[in-house]
């Protein structure tokens, strides 16, 4: 591709990443970068000289019906080099194969109007318990984009099949790409950009390591820093730490904050509590006042019935935390073992699941490591100083 060699020559790259909610930036993956981002980074490791824009025409809902009206405006005004394209899981529920196939050809078309190069992407495999999507529909509508590709001469990064071939190999790989029976979490969308980058490049690179967000906590710092109040909701214990050691990095801030009681209850309870303080609520309530922090710290012996529903459940008890979009608040996900330094063996293997199911977020989170016996509140207040910092210029 023509992209390639602007990269390759530090010439400036433009691309825009267009789709729906997969493509957005929400909570799905943490709810501060997607695999937009991700493409950049990768592309920023492949091409060391490479000057990128990398622009997120994501937005949640959309169909290609949906998404041609706005391409002018959030796509071809940008002049890119490069559109990637995403589209079939909104299209499967209301546009037909015919129109969906005619839409892809119209967004092509239109991108190379501006001289803009493309890639298609095949919508990523879903679970079957989503009943507006059956698996096999969503197959024919990647069987049509593989199609367009094809007739078009563009190139095609087939996610489904990528997402199909962990499905059948790997049940629990399976349960730690996906953050609903829809839409992936970060360790799917770091093989989303993986594979757009093969497709791009030809060439295979490593998203196993990301670098670090800074700040790990942006809302909080900027209301500390404004010197306004810090509104919070912490799951015990540390509902009573969080705020002295935050007023002990910043004398005299003020500190609101909401008990969270998850002592004692289930996995499934955890997560229904979890939506009733969540996202749901707010966007049910718009004038409420927001929360600017939600600390989450899952007691060791909140169990579930399978290993399945154990994924679920701590999944969605993150997803429920975190703003839908944009990021409206903060997060910081605690391991048992912070608070709970002895652990029997069943708390152990609970932590060890707990650990893989957060690393699918793009969270920040606090674990003890083996051999510090530091009390609880320096853990966290070591923790949260890190996570205030700003970026280093």
């Amino acid at each position: 591709m023509r992209t390639g060699h602007l990269l390759e020559t530090g010439q400036q790259v433009r691309i825009v990443c267009f789709g729906d909610s997969v493509t957005g930036v929400y909570y799905h993956t943490g709810n501060r970068r997607a695999w937009c981002d991700l493409v950049g980074i990768a592309l920023q490791r492949l091409y060391p000289r490479a000057r990128l824009e990398m622009i997120n025409a994501g937005i949640s809902g959309n169909s290609t019906a949906d998404a041609l009206p706005r391409m002018a405006d959030d796509v071809l005004r940008h002049r890119p080099q490069l559109v990637i394209a995403m589209f079939g899981l909104n299209d499967v529920t209301r546009v037909s194969p015919d129109d969906f196939r005619a839409n892809l050809r119209q967004i092509v078309q239109r991108s190379r109007q501006v001289g803009a190069e493309v890639v298609l992407m095949t919508p990523n495999l879903v679970s079957a318990g989503d009943g507006k999507r059956p698996p096999e529909k969503v197959a024919a509508y990647a069987q049509i984009t593989r199609e367009v590709g094809q007739e078009l001469a563009v190139p095609v990064t087939d996610i489904f099949r990528a997402f199909q071939s962990v499905q059948t190999t790997d049940h629990r790989a399976w349960l730690g790409i996906m953050s609903d029976s829809i839409h992936p979490n970060l360790r799917g969308h770091k093989l989303l950009a993986a594979e757009a980058v093969r497709t791009m490049t030809g060439q295979r690179v490593s998203l196993a390591e990301l670098p670090v967000l800074q700040p790990g906590l942006p809302r909080v710092l900027a209301r500390l820093q404004a010197k306004e109040t810090v509104r919070i909701i912490a799951m015990k214990p540390y509902d009573a730490l969080v705020g002295p050691a935050l007023q002990k990095l910043y004398p005299g801030a003020q500190i609101e904050v909401t008990t969270w009681d998850a002592t004692g209850k289930s996995l499934a309870l955890i997560e229904a509590q979890a939506k009733a303080l969540g996202w749901a609520k707010f966007r049910e309530q718009p004038n409420l006042t927001r929360p600017d922090l939600y600390v989450l710290a899952v007691p060791a012996d909140a169990g579930a019935a399978s290993e399945d529903e154990f994924f679920h459940s701590y999944t969605w008890i993150m997803n429920w935390s975190l703003s839908f979009n944009p990021p409206n608040w903060d997060c910081l996900v605690i391991l048992p073992s912070v608070a709970q330094p002895d652990q029997d063996q069943a708390q152990h293997a609970a932590e060890c699941l707990a650990r893989e199911v957060i690393q699918g977020q793009d969270l920040p989170w606090l674990q003890r490591t083996p051999g510090d016996a530091r009390p609880t509140a320096e853990l966290l207040g070591e923790a949260l100083g890190a996570l205030l910092e700003a970026p280093k210029p």
